[in-house]
């Protein structure tokens, strides 16, 4: 296999910008029809009693396994956030095997709940495989600069320095002031590589900030895009990062 598409996206529990509307099974169909390979979800539901009580289309499995559903035979997830009526956290779907995941937890005790999903793919008719991160950082930029350095240490010490790897996600860096580190980390930016500068992605409608990105290290970035407009801007507060990535 040459290329593939990756695509990330804040699923927003299956609402739409302002909780009002259930949308999952649009946002399924969307992400399928940007034919996306390996599909990274933050705010993905393992589990929510009350919605399930409130919404008759809330479907029966987890919503990261009715978004992989027949398209991405692979879903791995990782609990973040648990409560009492359910939990959240990073999901990852892919269409090439996984070989195996784990979740990092890099919660700052005392505040939200965060974690990287990591994941080993094997892609078809290859020797080696592909490692990817999915990232949800916090929303203080202290917190975030001490789960950066946590994601590096990761990349670093247990990441092969030859290996290709996908680290993708919500990073919560609307001022791009941990962008360095990753940088320092031999990590390439999909949209800075090809328009020179991170892309907007929040709020979903009239984008603003750059919260989303999709780093590489060991690839190459064929292109890059923002789905815009119809049905994206109304599926989440943020609206998705689609790149094609080759080997």
């Amino acid at each position: 296999m040459a290329s593939f598409n990756v695509l990330t996206v804040n699923a927003h529990m299956g609402f739409n910008l302002l909780n009002r509307r259930f949308v999952l099974p649009e946002l399924r169909e969307a992400i399928r029809d940007v034919s996306a390979d390996v599909v990274f979800l933050q705010e993905v539901l393992g589990e929510h009693v009350l919605h399930a009580e409130r919404h008759p289309e809330w479907p029966q499995a987890t919503q990261y396994e009715f978004l992989a559903d027949t398209l991405w035979p692979q879903f791995a997830y990782g609990r973040n956030a648990v409560y009492p009526h359910g939990h959240h956290g990073n999901a990852l779907l892919s269409k090439f095997p996984i070989l195996r995941h784990r979740n990092r937890d890099v919660s700052v005790r005392g505040h939200e709940q965060r974690g990287l999903l990591y994941g080993l793919l094997q892609l078809p008719g290859l020797s080696f495989k592909v490692h990817t991160l999915c990232v949800h950082l916090g929303l203080r930029e202290p917190h975030r600069h001490r789960q950066l350095r946590l994601l590096c240490d990761m990349v670093n010490e247990e990441i092969p320095a030859d290996a290709p790897l996908i680290v993708a996600g919500d990073f919560n860096d609307w001022r791009v002031r941990g962008h360095p580190l990753l940088r320092d980390c031999r990590l390439q930016e999909a949209f800075e590589v090809t328009t020179g500068r991170v892309a907007r992605t929040f709020p979903a409608r009239w984008p603003l900030m750059p919260l989303d990105r999709i780093y590489v290290r060991g690839l190459r970035i064929r292109s890059a895009r923002v789905p815009r407009g119809r049905p994206w801007s109304h599926l989440s507060d943020h609206l998705p990062l689609l790149a094609k990535v080759a080997l």
